[in-house]
């Protein structure tokens, strides 16, 4: 038939093209567990592997994702943002890092297995935290994927998450241990119920109602692993060819060269060669010099072509993703970081503020309002006023940072864009930096100091004439 769609055509070239019509949460339910493990080990073991997983980490995260509050008190905004300041060094409950850390460990497993958990965990007065809670870390093998059944009482478990009649998540229910983990002595497959409410979900689905994550190395994983399997055999193959100088061909059955056991006792036989020897031979006999085949010139365009592919699977640029700096110039590395960036920032506010910040800065300053660490009259009827934050990511370096600082003085000139605009696109809160310079020129004209005396045309305004 002629017409329609050719992609749903069952022509000669599509006659084997046949996908499969499940539903993600299905797919994910069959093949989640041993993608996972494959993209673990990848990371593990494979350089380009653990090299997007860090770099994408570093863009996304990097120092961390800052609150700045936006009470309007700026006394009580300071006690805040001082108090949020000394418990992000105690919010891992494993005390291995701080909460930015813990940012950071939350973007590597959701790039690495899709998804991870944090449980929010209340602490007793007397354990001495400056606000009574912690974050513990549950990697995505704790919540089993086969985990699915239907309740008494009306509640379905879909993939280890518990849904009470009209969809809302009521609970989850991870194993104590991890299944992996024989160093555990605890009891294998023995699981626990938690409340939806003392638990965040960081996930970045990409298909409508799906319910666990799924690697951003999936559609990489055949290729990365192919392609290491390639580069040791070439290495091998480069190895092998080293090892043998020449080949001695001959009728006679017994040794006619001198040949000298081998010492480490196998029982080979060797020829030792040495510069500049000459080597009498026998009348019949030959010898021949090693050979080996070599791929020419194709390895490189070829390592080249398959990790472009690899770096679009991943979403990673390539020069992060191989650390090959030789192709990049200063237009094409500026357009690639523009669009990975896009993607992070987008990512950055969609699921890492989204799903862990800002349920973090709301459970904290609920604790730190209900323990007693903060005194803020009215906090219940005006919660909403009091939780406002906004959130600063780290801010980006560039290629050419003289051009774009002088393009962007520019813009705050011309009121296209705010200081305060500016400095949050930094990373920075504008209060707390003009304070900071406020302090700076007072300690300067307190101390008889002097600097800048000589400022750029480009910081000044033009006179007027």
């Amino acid at each position: 038939m002629i017409g329609g769609f050719e992609a749903a055509q069952g022509s000669r070239r599509l006659k084997g093209f046949q996908p499969s019509r499940a539903h993600v949460n299905t797919l994910i339910a069959a093949a989640g567990s041993d993608i996972t493990a494959r993209a673990r080990y990848l990371v593990r073991n494979n350089g380009y592997a653990l090299n997007a997983a860090e770099s994408w980490t570093g863009n996304a995260v990097g120092t961390g994702i800052k609150p700045s509050s936006l009470i309007a008190d700026k006394d009580l905004k300071t006690r805040v943002q001082q108090l949020w300041l000394a418990w992000t060094d105690e919010s891992d409950a494993e005390a291995l890092t701080d909460f930015y850390g813990q940012q950071r460990r939350a973007a590597r497993e959701v790039f690495i297995a899709g998804e991870v958990f944090f449980r929010l965990r209340p602490r007793r007065p007397e354990d001495g935290l400056s606000v009574p809670l912690q974050l513990q870390m549950l990697p995505s093998e704790m919540l089993p994927l086969t985990r699915t059944e239907i309740l008494p009482g009306g509640n379905v478990i879909r993939q280890g998450i518990e849904f009470d009649r009209i969809g809302r998540r009521v609970a989850y229910h991870f194993l104590r241990r991890h299944p992996g983990d024989l160093t555990d002595p605890g009891l294998a497959g023995e699981t626990v119920r938690v409340p939806a409410a003392e638990i965040i979900h960081v996930i970045d689905p990409v298909e409508s109602g799906q319910l666990r994550g799924v690697s951003r190395l999936a559609p990489a994983v055949v290729k990365l692993f192919l392609l290491d399997q390639y580069d040791d055999a070439e290495l091998e193959r480069k190895k092998i060819a080293a090892m043998y100088a020449m080949f001695v061909t001959s009728p006679a059955p017994a040794d006619v060269i001198d040949v000298v056991p081998a010492d480490d006792g196998s029982g080979d036989r060797i020829v030792e060669v040495q510069p500049g020897q000459v080597v009498p031979l026998e009348p019949g006999e030959q010898i021949q010099t090693s050979a080996p085949a070599d791929v020419g010139g194709s390895y490189e365009p070829f390592e080249y072509r398959t990790l472009l592919q690899i770096s679009a699977a991943t979403g990673v640029p390539y020069a992060y993703l191989s650390n090959d700096m030789l192709k990049a110039n200063y237009s094409n590395s500026r357009m690639a970081l523009l669009e990975f960036r896009r993607r992070v920032e987008a990512w950055q506010h969609s699921v890492m503020v989204h799903q862990m910040c800002r349920v973090v800065w709301q459970r904290w300053l609920d604790v730190a309002v209900l323990s007693g660490a903060l005194d803020i009259p009215g906090y219940e009827r005006q919660r909403a006023t009091f939780i406002a934050c906004s959130w600063l990511p780290p801010k980006w370096d560039w290629v050419d940072p003289l051009k774009d600082t002088k393009a962007e003085i520019e813009q705050i000139g011309a009121g296209l864009k705010s200081r305060t605009q500016a400095l949050a696109e930094r990373g920075y809160d504008a209060e707390q930096v003009d304070a900071e310079i406020a302090a700076d020129r007072d300690r300067e004209r307190r101390l008889g100091l002097t600097f800048g005396s000589d400022p750029s045309p480009l910081l000044l305004p033009s006179p007027t004439p």
